[in-house]
């Protein structure tokens, strides 16, 4: 079984080549340094840093290159990872001009003008620029083939209870793995009692819940439906608003952001219509608009 502290570990950086249509190939936690090929001085680009979900790492990459495109006076970084893992790297004082919460949780933590949540005072988040940015759906997920016959969310229920099947979750300060945490709730689990009695293992993002069904180390997962469909992986059920809540990444530039014009600019370029094809492309649904 694997738990929490057997996946501790920071960011891992990863360079993808000039002009790259899209990151697919770099995990989360991956650093994407960016710049569109035969635009001219890549040194003359003013460099935007962008925080962003793993769950985001296909669509936002893909669309980051249309904005460089349309704006050659600036490149890209990207820094993909799990929500709270990018709240911390805020905190503790790391460069970044955009961040892209999985969950509103944690980009209110950071917005010391959220109207809740902001419960250790953190003054990061310039609130003016905060909006919903897209919608996502949390799924059940099975390895290919489907081992156990895993059917929907309620037989997930019924076998944990029996002992029957190993469950992969997201770690409790990931936003997947709170919306993981609520379906168990709902369904009246004891999640601490399953992980004892190895029915439950832990990725430390998206991503690697992802990468431990897709390899058939667990027999069922709960992921986002974009990165289900970004692994090809089958998806046995979807989780209802009752089940866990809406599923809403906010966006937003910050108050130190090194970049703050160049921040904005990238915001408002995600609400048009290029964005969006890139954001829908994987299942999201686009909830803002230029």
């Amino acid at each position: 079984m694997i738990n929490r502290r057997q996946f501790l570990g920071g960011s891992a950086a990863v360079i993808c080549g000039l002009g790259l249509a899209a990151c697919g190939g770099a995990g989360a936690g991956a650093n994407d340094d960016s710049a569109q090929k035969g635009s001219g001085d890549d040194a003359q680009r003013a460099k935007l840093i962008v925080f962003a979900a793993a769950s985001m790492t296909e669509s936002l990459t893909k669309a980051g290159d249309e904005f460089m495109a349309e704006n050659q006076g600036y490149g890209l970084s990207f820094n993909y990872d799990s929500s709270g893992t990018l709240k911390t790297q805020i905190q503790e004082g790391a460069d970044c001009d955009v961040f892209i919460s999985a969950g509103q949780k944690q980009m209110n933590a950071l917005d010391a003008e959220a109207e809740k949540g902001n419960d250790e005072g953190l003054d990061f988040v310039d609130h003016a620029t905060r909006f919903d940015i897209l919608e996502n759906k949390v799924t059940l997920v099975v390895p290919d083939g489907n081992p156990k016959k895993i059917i929907d969310f309620n037989d997930l229920a019924e076998r944990l209870k029996s002992g029957e099947i190993l469950l992969s979750m997201g770690n409790s300060d990931v936003p997947v793995g709170q919306y993981t945490q609520k379906i168990l709730a709902y369904y009246e689990l004891d999640e601490e009692a399953l992980a004892k009695a190895g029915c439950i293992t832990y990725g430390t993002n998206v991503k690697e819940v992802t990468s431990q069904v897709g390899e058939g180390a667990v027999d069922c997962g709960v992921i986002y439906k974009t990165d289900a469909f970004s692994a090809g992986l089958t998806v046995v059920d979807e989780a209802t608003k009752e089940m866990c809540g809406q599923v809403v990444y906010p966006a937003a530039a910050m108050k130190n952001a090194p970049q703050a014009e160049g921040a904005k600019l990238f915001l408002e370029f995600l609400k048009g219509t290029e964005a969006s094809k890139c954001f829908s492309e994987v299942g999201f649904t686009p909830l803002a608009t230029a």
